[in-house]
């Protein structure tokens, strides 16, 4: 994005050169292929024409791919082949039963599913007619030595589609959580409810059992690649499925029993703990037994504890909270790896499909394809694979979820909502892919804007999601170094923008980590301009008038030549009239370079600089507010 400027002391001058035509060489702009999806089902992953990088400069909203700045690595995208999803697939004959999976799995005929999370005996989507695991025993015996262990129970259906799929999709990983240890191991001698008896020799014998099931799995030639000790530890009163409650301390002993043993059985097999929501869920609160406490900080508790050294991060659900608590989890442990591994689309007894389709389309573009992303996810899973046109079966649990694909009662096989929302990653961002800068003025609560993540995959090339929380059309403008291209997105919708390698140079960002900004108006919130989040946004609260400046503290010396005014969202409140000046020590300041703006991102050049403190200086007298959604440096 170039706008020109007035030449100053400060301003980059660069000699033209004439060139006969006959000898000029215009290379071919590089492409972008697009896919979209809409709420009213009119274009479903549907390959629209292809779009230029033939621009150089935009006066709207525009979305900023920054190769240069890097975060998580990415394992997969999918859902769960429970039980339940399970005995669906085999109502089908074995030809349409392989036309799904390759809708699911194909990576290239389908949406390329590259992530599973498979649960350890039962859950509350079984097609069986009792609640099993891998060891039940009668009622007051046990089983210490597992002599009784067995997976005879997903050899019949779960194992031959876990081996097809990986087939389809050899890149595809497995993570298993059980819903129970078996019921002889708990104080309750059940599978609903209750927890381990608090005895080391149980902790060992669950951790065997644990390992037991890896070994078993790799064997039937389904190697499990991570592995939680308990889904949802404190979910103590699930509705008449497999739970347990597991405090830290427990999790904790299972952990530093298994973790040995695993990694003598299963090197790959990475520990990953807590596996629940963003936030304790406040029934899960309210069910604590008296005098304990409902560590509502479960997740910091167990990285703290002595068996972190065998976890390699934690798995967060979707039912309470939202995805900053995965942000903040990492900021404290920046070596633990998020993953987030369960959410399912769900509706209202009253709801139409049209309507499901829309709400569950929208709810989880913004919340997980790019809420979870955006906030150091390596994974985005949903729950259910497959459901039928009742969401079940089920025993106990939930009557109204939905999966990937339904099986209506014609026979026929229809695509839901979350068969958009992850193939709109799987299909495009593949394992191994790094999610890379993208500038983002949506929020997970819904403010209207436009969402987007960005991954580099391990070919080179370039994936973008986008989302259009708005209900009506948006225009905006995508922009990777000096070229950009404009486009438009229907309500509601979501695109996957790709592209193969480019050779053009993009800037290096400046980190504005530990910087400050003040303002001469609405200071309080002048922070918003400079935390790298475009959903957040600095505003005058009041008419643009000539001196509304915001002035940013580097904290010491940074060298650069380069500064983008982003106003995201808020079209129009740009300062159409602006200064940018530098100093040192914050009093003595350089000869102003003055420019223009026509629209919502404008950068400016300058010679190259080194200065703490860099003041923007609006110029402009008008009735809109200026907003800065994102101020940053380059060099």
């Amino acid at each position: 994005m170039r706008t020109p400027l007035v030449a100053t002391a400060l301003a980059l001058t660069t000699s033209l050169l004439t060139v006969p035509v006959a000898q000029a060489h215009h290379p071919k702009p590089p492409q972008a292929r697009v896919w979209v999806t809409t709420p009213d089902r009119a274009e479903l992953l549907h390959e629209r024409p292809p779009v230029a990088f033939d621009r150089t400069s935009s006066d709207l909203t525009t979305i900023t791919v920054d190769p240069r700045t890097t975060y998580q690595t990415m394992d997969g995208f999918g859902a769960s082949i429970t039980d339940s999803a399970a005995a669906v697939l085999y109502r089908l004959s074995p030809a349409d039963r392989e036309q799904t999976l390759r809708k699911l799995f194909d990576p290239k005929h389908g949406i390329g599913v590259s992530f599973l999370r498979q649960p350890v005996g039962s859950s509350d989507f079984t097609a069986a007619a009792e609640h099993y695991t891998f060891d039940d025993m009668p009622p007051g015996q046990t089983d210490f030595p597992l002599k009784h262990f067995s997976i005879k129970h997903d050899e019949q259906q779960i194992l031959p589609l876990l081996r097809r799929a990986k087939q389809l999709n050899p890149q595809l990983k497995v993570m298993a959580s059980p819903w129970s240890p078996p019921a002889w191991m708990k104080d309750g001698d059940s599978l609903v409810g209750g927890r381990l008896k608090d005895d080391p020799k149980v902790y060992d014998a669950y951790a065997r059992y644990l390992v037991k099931f890896v070994e078993a799995y790799t064997r039937a030639g389904v190697p499990v690649d991570f592995l939680t000790i308990q889904n949802e530890p404190q979910n103590r009163k699930p509705d008449r499925y497999p739970g347990s409650d597991i405090p830290v301390r427990q999790e904790a002993a299972v952990i530093n029993a298994l973790g040995p043993l695993l990694r003598k059985a299963s090197p790959r097999t990475k520990i990953i703990g807590y596996d629940h929501n963003w936030s304790t869920h406040p029934g899960d609160i309210g069910t604590t037994p008296p005098g304990e406490d409902p560590e509502t900080d479960y997740p910091y508790k167990l990285l703290r504890s002595s068996a972190a050294k065998w976890i390699a991060g934690t798995a967060y659900h979707c039912y309470s909270g939202n995805a900053a608590a995965q942000t903040a989890l990492h900021k404290a442990f920046p070596t633990k790896g998020i993953w987030f591994t369960e959410c399912s689309g769900s509706h209202g007894p009253n709801d139409t499909p049209p309507q499901i389709f829309r709400g569950t389309l929208t709810w989880h573009a913004r919340n997980l394809m790019l809420g979870t992303t955006r906030n150091w996810a390596k994974s985005v899973v949903n729950w259910n694979i497959a459901l039928d046109s009742t969401g079940g079966p089920h025993l106990g649990g939930c009557g109204t979820c939905t999966g990937l694909v339904t099986l209506q009662t014609d026979g026929t096989v229809t695509t839901d909502a979350e068969y958009f929302t992850i193939g709109h990653l799987s299909k495009f961002v593949k394992p191994g892919a790094v999610r890379i800068g993208s500038t983002s003025y949506g929020t997970t609560g819904w403010n209207g804007q436009l969402m987007s993540a960005a991954f580099r995959n391990p070919d080179g090339t370039t994936a973008l999601v986008v989302h259009n929380e708005n209900d009506a059309p948006r225009k905006f403008a995508v922009a990777l170094g000096d070229r950009a291209f404009e486009y438009e997105l229907p309500g509601g919708s979501i695109a996957t923008y790709t592209w193969a390698p480019t050779r053009g140079i993009t800037p290096t960002p400046v980190s504005l980590d530990g910087a400050t900004a003040t303002a001469s108006v609405n200071g309080v919130e002048a922070g918003l301009a400079i935390d790298a989040d475009g959903s957040t946004v600095w505003t005058s609260k009041e008419s643009q008038t000539a001196g509304q400046s915001l002035q940013i503290d580097l904290g010491s010396r940074e060298y650069f030549n380069q500064l983008a005014l982003d106003s995201g969202g808020q079209a129009g409140d740009f300062a159409a009239s602006w200064s940018v000046a530098v100093s040192n020590d914050g009093v003595r300041w350089s000869k102003p370079v003055i420019g223009s703006s026509t629209g919502q991102l404008t950068t400016v050049e300058l010679k190259w600089t080194s200065a703490r403190y860099v003041r923007i200086t609006s110029n402009s007298t008008g009735a809109q507010w200026w907003s800065l959604a994102d101020v940053r440096l380059y060099r």
